[in-house]
């Protein structure tokens, strides 16, 4: 087993509907690390480059959107092969496929407003944290 650190955004439904407290506890109740936290508002230049792969898709500006709706709040998460732990305890991200128990059935509601996105694989959480926390902002202790 890797310890890993992932990045995990609590999305605008998450802030909105006062679902990180929950979630949180979930992710820090596995023993995971919190080592770094904040929220944002996020640019359009960030959702353009955090959402690359489905940037010339028609849904895209729905992204946008919804991404922009409230603040949001990124999280960086450490832990033994956390990557694949938190995406089990989120579910699948289509959250009418995910079962109860986890995040995405207790609290998703589809596609899009499903709570929580997670980095998916090592290079993709290096990216990404980069891409969310600047120097000094992810903390060891």
């Amino acid at each position: 087993m890797a310890n890993e650190t992932t990045l995990i955004l609590f999305k605008t439904d998450a802030v909105q509907k006062r679902l990180v407290g929950a979630v949180l506890s979930r992710f820090e109740g596995e023993g995971f690390t919190i080592r770094g936290m904040k929220m944002m508002h996020l640019s359009s230049e960030l959702l353009q480059e955090h959402y690359a792969h489905v940037a010339d898709k028609p849904f895209f500006p729905e992204i946008v959107a919804f991404m922009q709706a409230s603040p949001v709040i990124a999280l960086a998460l450490e832990g033994e092969d956390v990557i694949s732990r938190v995406r089990d305890l989120l579910g699948p991200t289509d959250s009418t496929k995910a079962a109860k128990g986890t995040i995405r059935g207790d609290f998703g509601v589809d596609m899009m407003t499903n709570v929580c996105h997670a980095s998916d694989g090592p290079e993709t959480a290096a990216a990404e944290l980069k891409r969310f926390f600047g120097d000094g902002e992810l903390f060891q202790y």
